[in-house]
């Protein structure tokens, strides 16, 4: 018995696969970086578990949310220049999605 593996549809999925995870982190990067640049810095306040260690303390949650604030403040763009950016990030986390969601539909109805 011998098994033999077809070389090249090894490597068009590997191709595929990294194409996609570059464009996915890619895109997702620039939309948080311009999500940044509009003035809507997101703050995640973390999960807390029953019996699990928090590993953030609530003084640094409160850091965070006034560094954010500062942030937000201190920003040097116009309103106009603000609103572009976040059209921009919200763009790029549609790419993301649809990235994503033509990945589901090759999975799902390309066999």
């Amino acid at each position: 018995m011998t098994i033999e593996i077809d070389w090249v549809a090894f490597l068009q999925v590997f191709a595929a696969a990294f194409t996609a995870a570059i464009v996915v982190v890619g895109f997702y990067a620039v939309a948080l970086r311009l999500l940044v640049r509009a003035g809507k810095v997101p703050v995640v306040v973390p999960a807390e578990f029953t019996d699990a260690i928090t590993i953030v303390s609530e003084k640094d949650i409160r850091r965070a949310n006034k560094a954010a604030a500062k942030s937000a403040r201190k920003n040097p763009l116009t309103d106009g220049q603000r609103r572009i950016a976040l059209v921009g990030a919200y763009a790029c986390f549609g790419i993301c999605g649809l990235a994503v969601l033509g990945g589901l539909l090759l999975i799902l109805f390309n066999h």
